[in-house]
């Protein structure tokens, strides 16, 4: 077996611990960001076995990579640490169900995610871990941005493997910038629109607004009544939006029975949805407003190409 292959191996079984928390799967993901400057120190009583009775010092200004996230509820956070040296760790911190992580005295932790109800706890890498815990934290900073983002923490620990009077005990501190907004998409689609008496087709359009450079897709459809039929026509379509700027999108509606679009009122209706620069896995959707349209007959170049 290789040592990649070691490593490898045992990173999925302390990993076991942060995927069965929610942080990295489903609705309450949220996905790890670099720290810009951050610190973490922990040192073991001997007998201590995490640790080994070591002392273990990561800091990014030395070249060491911290990565840390929160989850959505913000009712715990995990850290991880790649030490320039090949060390490679992980903690995670839980507030008590229903609270959010705040500055405070949490005694009484056991192994996060496994704590139940209560606060919780669990300090592993380099292979090792522990399947019980008891231990405690205390915070004394720390802020939130959106997304799970982890602005800043300062946080001292206590961690007791199996039962075991050995401790480890450390600090974390992050410090990163100010949270940039999270993206916001404005669709707001045209009065007008026009139809094909050549295919039947409808054409609509509108404006797109992004505080975020992002490239946005576009579903909906087209509904229309005439001579009591129900016309109806699904349409997609994706834009560029360039923040700070207008961005205009159009959209060919295929009607999916035999009647055709005609002049006359349709209803659009449908959403938006981008991925956020600032925040990787994360998807902003937005609903298309339900707009009512006026189709009239497309020009005879227009027409030809729907």
């Amino acid at each position: 077996m290789t040592m990649r292959t070691s490593r490898a191996i045992a990173a999925t079984l302390i990993a076991g611990v942060v995927t069965a928390t929610g942080l990295l799967t489903g609705a309450t993901a949220a996905q790890a960001e670099p720290v810009t400057a951050g610190t973490f120190t922990m040192t073991g009583d001997p007998g201590d076995y995490i640790t080994g009775g070591a002392t273990y010092s990561y800091d990014t200004a030395a070249g060491d990579r911290l990565s840390i996230r929160a989850d959505d509820q913000l009712r715990g956070v995990y850290l991880s640490i790649d030490g320039r040296n090949g060390d490679w760790w992980s903690m995670d911190l839980k507030a008590p169900a229903g609270q959010q992580l705040a500055v405070g005295n949490y005694p009484d932790a056991t192994r996060a995610p496994f704590s139940g109800a209560g606060a919780g706890i669990d300090i592993g890498g380099n292979g090792r871990g522990c399947n019980t815990i008891t231990g405690s934290f205390v915070v004394a900073d720390v802020a939130f941005g959106p997304h799970g983002y982890v602005e800043r923490l300062d946080a001292t620990f206590e961690q007791h493997c199996e039962g075991g009077t050995p401790a480890l005990r450390g600090r974390v501190v992050i410090g990163n910038p100010p949270p940039p907004a999270p993206l916001e998409l404005t669709v707001t689609p045209a009065a007008d629109g026009v139809f094909s008496k050549l295919n039947g087709k409808a054409t609509v359009n509108g404006t797109l607004v992004c505080n975020a450079n992002a490239t946005v897709q576009l579903t909906g459809l087209v509904t229309q009544v005439k001579n009591k039929v129900i016309i109806r026509g699904p349409f997609s379509g994706r834009v560029n939006c360039v923040q700070g700027e207008t961005a205009h999108w159009s959209a060919t509606a295929d009607p999916t029975g035999t009647t055709p679009f005609q002049r006359g009122k349709v209803e659009v209706t449908g959403n938006a949805w981008a991925n956020d620069p600032n925040y990787q896995g994360k998807t902003v959707e937005v609903e298309i407003p339900p707009t009512t349209v006026m189709l009239t007959r497309a020009p005879a170049a227009v027409e030809a190409l729907m």
